[in-house]
């Protein structure tokens, strides 16, 4: 994988208490982490939601556009969110 192999962005919890989450890409796997605050400890996310894993696929095609990802990346993130939520709409672009 070629450019930065990590992808982060923000989004609230079930709380309601703003998240910040980085999927970091190791071999063929993405693996998510989240911090509550800047200077906290970024913990494993076991088992990220699917909205984590659509701002993923969303950056991973906005970067495969850039030519910052292989387009191929977008197949494999797409795969996967169907592996674990068959029911998401993953909509093509």
């Amino acid at each position: 994988m070629s450019a930065k192999a990590e992808i982060s962005w923000k989004r609230a919890n079930d709380q309601g208490e703003q998240v910040q989450v980085y999927a970091h890409h190791v071999g063929n796997r993405w693996l998510f982490y989240r911090r509550h605050r800047r200077f906290d400890q970024w913990q494993p996310l076991e088992f990220p939601p699917l909205e984590d894993w659509l701002e993923l696929l969303d950056s991973v095609r906005r970067r495969a556009q850039r030519r910052l990802l292989r387009p191929e990346e977008i197949l494999r993130v797409e795969k996967r969110i169907r592996e674990l939520f068959p029911e998401a709409d993953i909509n093509h672009e």
